[in-house]
Formats: structure tokens, sequence, C-alpha cells
């Protein structure tokens, strides 16, 4: 590597006699610190939206839910929940009543999901944060906590003690129905307070006290249908959904995050590959530029080259000079382009330059992944580039020069 090596770096920190291949190299080297910035602050801004969209299934997802593999609900029993209560990597666990019913309040009706959680359900969830006004539910009364789309729709309000939200639940059951007392169960529930999460999630839930639920549903108390989990620091998720399954005999599902979003998540993740793939096309055609300006750097050392040829330089040492400058090129656009791109970043961050709202700058994330992805990805192509021009030195080129 020596010779080939000190040639490549003395072609890269002298100018050529030739003004337009000094001009055709710095457009190449600028156009990969380009290619280098853009590229990362993309990929920057699709994981900051990334995050934002699934900071919003932070709000209203677990880290495990366990449902029943063959229906809505399953028993739990006082042994299960024993072994529940000693389950190493699991911090908090809550149990979930939940079914879709219908709500009436003043002649208006909305369709959602009752959600009956117990008193350990604010530590397994952070929904209590989203709280716009109001309060949390007192356990073992008939409080609820509607989201802002439902609260709106029916025209709600706050501790409204003498209206009561009335809300009707489909009974179990065959025959036929005579009355609609024969149909629902009915229900009169206290609004106390409102949450906001977004579009979705504020007309999808109302949640009240796990044993209210049961009771509409007509659940005993062992009768549920899922228990959600916070795992603990440094808990192995496999490992706990091993010792859960061996509790409930395989007869549950148990899903993460991700796989409650399933969706969701692969749209962000096609998403970003379609984005990484458009821009790495852009970085293939910038990089032609390096290769046309080492063709145009070998064109104007032609006679360099073949004094080094006669002196019994070998055809493959030629084309090394032009494969390391170019790249020594590809890494001085590299290191010039993240260093400019993660500038933007972290003042994004801090001071918010580009705004989507008056009151929410577009988010961005800085990713040592996302570096590596750069490295790797104009590194590749730029030594592609580079071998593609080097191949222009042959026996064929010096014999003609």
């Amino acid at each position: 590597m020596g010779f080939p090596f000190y040639i490549a770096r003395r072609y890269t920190i002298s100018r050529s006699k030739s003004t337009a291949v000094n001009i055709i190299t710095a457009i190449a080297a600028v156009g990969i610190l380009a290619s280098t910035a853009a590229l990362f602050i993309i990929m920057s801004a699709f994981s900051g939206l990334k995050d934002f969209s699934l900071s919003f299934t932070d709000a209203t997802d677990p880290d495990l839910k366990l449902s029943s593999i063959g229906g809505k609900t399953f028993l739990i029993s006082p042994q299960q929940e024993q072994q529940l209560k000693g389950l190493k990597g699991v911090a908090v666990y809550s149990k979930i009543a939940e079914e879709r019913v219908l709500f009436y309040f003043d002649g208006k009706e909305q369709v959602a999901v009752l959600k009956g959680t117990d008193s350990l359900f604010t530590q397994v969830n952070p929904m209590k944060a989203k709280l716009v006004g109001g309060q949390w539910p007192i356990t073992e009364t008939s409080q609820v906590v509607v989201g802002a789309d439902i609260f709106t729709k029916l025209s709600l309000g706050l501790f409204d003690y003498n209206r009561v939200l009335e809300v009707y639940v489909p009974k179990p059951g065959k025959g036929p129905i005579q009355s609609p007392e024969d149909a629902f169960n009915k229900g009169g529930l206290h609004v106390v307070g409102v949450y906001s999460v977004n579009d979705d999630v504020n007309g999808k839930y109302v949640f009240c006290n796990l044993d209210t639920a049961q009771k509409l549903l007509d659940f005993p108390a062992n009768k549920l249908t899922a228990i959600e989990f916070k795992l603990a620091p440094g808990a192995v998720e496999d490992d706990v959904r091993q010792q859960l399954q061996t509790i409930f005999n395989n007869k549950v599902i148990i899903k993460n995050r991700a796989q409650l979003n399933d969706s969701l998540y692969k749209m962000l993740n096609a998403e970003n590959l379609v984005t990484y793939l458009f821009c790495s096309l852009v970085v293939v055609l910038t990089l032609f530029c390096l290769a046309g300006a080492l063709i145009m750097l070998i064109l104007d050392k032609r006679e360099n080259i073949k004094t080094l040829y006669s002196l019994g330089t070998e055809v493959s040492s030629l084309r090394k000079i032009f494969l390391y400058q170019g790249i020594f090129i590809t890494t001085l656009g590299i290191f010039f382009g993240l260093l400019i791109a993660s500038g933007i970043i972290l003042l994004q961050q801090h001071f918010s330059l580009f705004m989507i709202t008056n009151d929410m700058a577009y988010p961005v994330a800085f990713r040592l992944q996302n570096v590596l992805i750069v490295l790797a990805t104009i590194f590749t192509l730029g030594i592609l580039a580079s071998w593609i021009a080097a191949g222009r030195v042959n026996k064929k080129l010096l014999e003609n020069s």
C-alpha cells in the first residue's frame, strides 16, 4: 500500500495544472459532502417521526399483554395469581376486562371500548399522564375517564353527578330477545376525567374500575380479557414469556408493544426503507461525479503515469493510486458531511429551528445506527465508483499517451 498510498495522498492535497480538473474534483467532493449530509438528515428526520408516532403507542400499550388463545376471556386461579406475583422480570402487572359497548348521553350515542382496570394500571401504563382535565377514577366507584373525542361528541361534563353517562353492554346468551332489558346490561357512569393521546385513541377507550366492568359484563371476579405487564429494568422478554406460558399451560397469547402495533411498525419500516433507497439512488448519481473527476485526473496525469510505468511500476499499483485518491475524497466528503449534518440535527433538537406548528418542532433523532448506515452506504458506493474509474488505467492508455 505504501507507494500508491503516498502518491494518492499527494494528488489529493495538491492542485492540478488544469483548472477544469480542479473544478470537477471540487464539485465531486462537495457532492459527496452534500449527499452524506442529506442522507443523514433525512434518516434522522424519519427516526424522529418514527419515535413521535410510536410515542402514542407507549401511552396505550404495555410492555407485554397476555390474552386468551381460544377466545376473548380466560379464568385466573388463585394459584396462578400467586405465581404472577413472584414472577421474575416483571415489575408490576394489571388485570383487564374490556369490551366494545354503547354509550348514551343526552340523546347522543357512541360505540367505544369500556376498559376496566385495577388499581395497579397506572403503574403499568402512563395513561394517567395523558389526562387533560379531571382525575383518574377512584377504586370501587362508577367513575370513568373518557377520550377527548368522546367527551366532545357526547357533550359531556366533568363531575356532573346530576346526569350519568349511560352504558349498554350486550348480554351473552341464546334465545329470542323480548325486551331491551333482555339484550343489554345497563349502567350509569360518572365522568371525572378526560385524556388526549391522538385521534385514534381519543375516540376508542373509556376507562373504569375493574369491578365496574366485570359487573356490567357479567364476569366473575376471576374472569379477565387480558393482563398487562410492565417489565423490570434489565428483564429478558423471552424469559418472561416462557414463565407466563408455563403458568397458563401454553393457553395464552403474549404480545409486546411492537406486536400489538404490527401494522404501524411495518408501515414505518417500509417508509424508512423506501426513503433510504431513494436517497441512495441520489448518492449513486452524485458519485458519478467522483468517477468522472478521477477519469479526468487520470487523463491529466498521463505523462506522470507513463513515467512511473517506465520505471517499473505495475499497472495494478497505478490503478491503486486513483482508487486510494477516490477513497480519500470520499472520506473527506463523509467527514465534513456528517459534521455539518450532526450540527443541524443537534441544533434542531435544542433550538427547534424548523417547526411543524407554532408549538411543535419537527422531530429528529440522532442515532449511531444512522451514522453507521450512512458510512457503509457512502463508503461502499464511493469505493465502487473509484474502482470503476481506476480501471481506466491500463496498458492501452499508457501506450497511447
